[in-house]
């Protein structure tokens, strides 16, 4: 049974509890091997039945690479070697010493922060736990199989595949999932992991390798108690306004026993400043819920990055001597614009146009990411003007770290639940499950201001609306199984999670997928709710079809390039290489490997051939960059039609040939360089289009701008064809259309292969914000040999054209280089220095340095 408690506001004395809560980590001495009820596997790999040594918090596979006993999935044509590990039953175990005094205490609970998956725990040969669910924390008091000295923790994980497989082979018709395997470990259509909770990318998508992972992947400990714990501690903002913000501390406790005890809540200002308030309590035996009002005068609000600081607040909360917690608030409205079908945010009355990207995992092995890498890439991010990030569902509820990142920086975070796209199981132990789940996982997250949305998953919906292969798993099954699995997706995702947002995050929105248009209308469509379009890239079809409509919110679009070839190099090795490479096959996900084709059908179809390898590299990112400053630009200027532009996707999950504008190494492509300049704050647009070009302004600022616009005419060899200059007012918030003018008004007789426009937008003498007007594709123009040269400083390169030069690129081969700048144009006669951040010698980056242009 669960208490509930409002503190009187009379402050009272307490006695203490009989002891402190104690943590012991259980972070090493820990072994694994193959099960021995596995004996196919204990056959084929007698080295690995024999116990070695494992990390905590880790994975199976990691201590297997780390032992030299699998090849580095990463490297090479590797991933092969390693499937076998996701297919058998594998041991944890280490030693527990348990002395006297441990033994005196009221629990001794074992907490798992997350077990990958169908694992079962045993003390001493006593079975104490089994789970079946990757993205739970699961908790068992074990003092009852514990014994003074010497016990044994030992935790075997099932086989994922193997659990489930005879089920799913048993289905006439099983669930339609996500990606089929390549390693014939499963039949085609038959696929196990709709039906597990555990990360769905393990199983391999269109961006990263097939590793089902199995392990202890989240910290372990023991927790030492008596009368009473803190099993979460939330921070609800009931109000705010300019005077005060009123919130409500709730902690949930659980007790031994009826006792009366102290709560202490003490809540410290971005200054530092404190003040405390305590309140007596009696809890009952159980679970208790524990609540005090905090008021702060003349609160400070937490705003999105280019809106203002991110003045963050810390609430420190005790439970007598016997427990203690703490959370790092920001003070903060967030609100859908849902008007007349619309989606957009609203935070603190503020309409504000999302600019971002989405995230998928940072690793294959999540133990991998340290929050410096994490750093590196939501920096990445925020120097890019992003500021918002959409959290994709099918990896894992990312660790704290993240989302104190993000507060920090004054990243808004769009948070998928961990749905990937795969049709879900309609029974009701399967929602039960994912409840428990979402009820924990939005408590932990609930304080973080950054977290504007949660959402219900990835394409679940929209899939089972709109995919081929969901309309014939419906005829299939009959009427009958398709209304049960229908029902159950719609209690899921319209019931259970939005339950537990608004119970457990009140104020923050929540949305029952993506895309969606929250079962008001159809999904996935320009009219209601968030959009993703991919009728480019993956459909094949032209780039210019980004222009063709104003969607509401456009949540996903995507457009691949290679990486670096400093990281080709570092997975490939030196030999040879070319787009069908064996090796850059296996890092290329996209149609099962086949996607570097459709890399080349684009090159071909918009840019001019390549030379070699290394310009092959270079033209896919600039062909990649190209197609989504035009998306992005396009839905910036259908403001306020369109409210949001996230591109996929941030990052990558291995190295690999992807849509990331950040590769697995933390080195910018050219989409990031340029993604700065399609999402800076103010910004023209200039759309060509129909023998018309339409030029219009951009600010994201809250006050009016002023400023000007100027529109230039240049022929190849840099003569000056037309130069006009008119002043603008830039209104707050806004996409205002300048001007709409004709090829015959614009260029006048100028041929198109040889002229070009350039349009400017300048806030006092300097130029925010500029756009290249061509009227044919690059394929088609006649670009100069642009006469670039480069003066070194230092670390500190200078490029100078005499004539245009489009997208150029500072191209250092093998030899890791992040220039300041990359991609840009530059005009005849324009000079550019960029600092090259490198751990080479100066002398190494001028040796190494390719200028690369669109140039023939």
């Amino acid at each position: 049974m669960r208490r509930w408690f409002a503190l009187p506001l009379i402050a009272l004395a307490s006695p203490a509890f009989a002891a402190p809560k104690t943590v012991v980590a259980l972070d090493s001495g820990w072994q694994v091997r193959i099960d021995p009820a596995d004996r196919a596997a204990t056959a084929a790999h007698a080295r690995e039945a024999k116990w070695l040594a494992a990390t905590v918090p880790g994975s199976v596979q990691e201590d297997l690479i780390a032992a030299k006993r699998v090849s580095d999935p990463y490297q090479g044509t590797n991933e092969a070697a390693i499937q076998w590990v996701g297919l058998t039953g594998w041991q944890y175990r280490r030693v527990l010493d348990v002395t006297p005094a441990m033994l005196a205490r009221g629990h001794l609970d074992l907490v798992f922060d997350g077990l990958d998956t169908f694992a079962t725990v045993s003390v001493n040969g006593r079975v104490l736990l089994r789970t079946d669910n990757a993205h739970r924390r699961w908790r068992i008091d074990a003092k009852s199989a514990l014994k003074p000295g010497r016990n044994e923790l030992l935790v075997a994980i099932a086989s994922p595949i193997r659990t489930l497989q005879p089920m799913v082979l048993a289905e006439k018709k099983s669930l339609p999932g996500e990606y089929d395997s390549a390693f014939g470990d499963e039949p085609k259509g038959r696929q196990t992991s709709p039906y597990i909770r555990k990360p769905k990318y393990h199983y391999g998508w269109d961006w990263g390798p097939r590793i089902v992972g199995i392990g202890l992947w989240r910290p372990a400990r023991i927790e030492a108690w008596d009368d009473a714990r803190i099993d979460s501690l939330r921070i609800d903002q009931d109000s705010l306004s300019d005077a005060e913000a009123r919130l409500t501390a709730k902690l949930d406790v659980v007790a031994d026993t009826d006792v009366r005890t102290t709560f202490r809540a003490t809540l410290v200002g971005p200054d530092g400043t404190p003040q405390t308030i305590q309140r007596d309590v009696t809890l009952a035996a159980g679970r208790n819920l524990v609540t005090v009002p905090l008021t702060v005068a003349r609160p400070q609000r937490w705003q999105p990055v280019g809106y203002g600081a991110q003045p963050l607040y810390r609430v420190d909360a005790a439970l007598g001597g016997d427990d203690a917690a703490s959370r790092t608030i920001g003070l903060r409205t967030v609100a859908l614009i849902r008007d007349g079908g619309g989606f957009g945010f609203r935070v603190n009355g503020t309409p504000i146009f999302a600019k971002g990207a989405n995230l998928i995992p940072f690793d294959m092995f999540p133990n991998r990411v340290t929050g410096t890498y994490m750093q590196t890439i939501l920096q990445g991010a925020r120097d890019a003007n992003m500021n918002m990030i959409r959290v994709w569902g099918g990896g894992y509820y990312l660790d704290d770290a993240f989302y104190d990142l993000a507060d920090r920086m004054g990243l808004m975070i769009w948070q998928d639940f961990m749905f990937g796209g795969s049709v879900t199981p309609p029974d009701a132990a399967f929602r039960d499950n994912v409840r428990i789940e979402a009820e924990e996982q939005v408590t932990r997250l609930q304080s973080h201001p950054s977290v504007v949305l949660w959402a219900g998953g990835n394409e679940v919906l929209s899939g089972w609306e709109n995919w081929g292969d969901r309309k014939a798993y419906k005829k299939a099954v009959g009427p009958d199984e398709q209304e049960r699995v229908g029902t159950g997706m719609a209690v899921l995702f319209d019931r259970v999670l939005r339950e537990a947002v608004t119970t457990r995050s009140p104020g923050v929105p929540y949305w029952p997928g993506s895309p969606s248009a929250d079962y008001e209308a159809p999904t996935d469509t320009d009219a209601n709710g968030d959009r993703h379009f991919w009728d480019v890239w993956s459909g094949s079809k032209p780039v210019e079809r980004y222009l063709d409509s104003c969607p509401r919110f456009m949540s996903e679009y995507g457009f691949q390039a290679m990486p670096d070839l400093a990281t080709i190099r570092e997975f490939a090795g030196k030999g040879a290489l070319a787009a069908d490479s064996p090796v850059l096959k296996a890092h290329q996900k996209f149609l099962a490997g086949e996607g570097n084709e459709r890399l080349l059908m684009y090159l071909r179809d918009r840019l001019r051939p390549a030379r070699d390898f290394a310009d092959l590299v270079y033209l896919t990112q600039v062909n990649q960059a190209e197609a989504i400053r035009l998306a992005a630009l396009h839905h910036r200027a259908c403001r306020p039609v369109t409210m949001g532009s996230l591109f996929w996707q941030l990052n990558d999950v291995w190295p690999s040939i992807s849509w990331a504008s950040i590769d697995h190494a933390g080195r910018w492509k050219l989409l990031n360089y340029a993604a700065r300049r399609f999402f800076a704050p103010q910004a023209i647009v200039a759309e060509h289009k129909d023998g018309v070009t339409r030029i219009s302004l951009l600010s994201d600022a809250t006050t009016p701008i002023d400023a000007r616009w100027r529109l230039r005419v240049f022929d190849m060899d840099g003569r000056v064809l037309k130069d006009t200059s008119t002043a603008a007012t830039l209104p707050p918030l806004s996409s205002t259309l300048a001007a709409t003018l004709t090829d015959a008004a614009l260029f006048a007789d100028a041929p198109p292969a040889s002229s070009y426009g350039v349009a400017e937008l300048l806030v006092g003498d300097t130029v925010t914000s500029r756009a290249i007007v061509e009227r044919g594709l690059p394929k088609d123009m006649a670009y100069p040999d642009p006469g670039l040269t480069v003066r070194w400083q230092g670390s500190d390169a200078t490029v100078t054209a005499t004539r245009l030069a489009r997208a150029v690129m500072l191209d250092f081969g093998a030899v890791a280089a992040q220039p300041s700048d990359d991609g840009f144009d530059l005009l005849p006669g324009e000079s550019i220095t960029v600092h090259v951040a490198s751990k080479a010698s100066a002398a190494t980056l001028r040796k190494a340095l390719t200028l690369r242009t669109l140039a023939k």
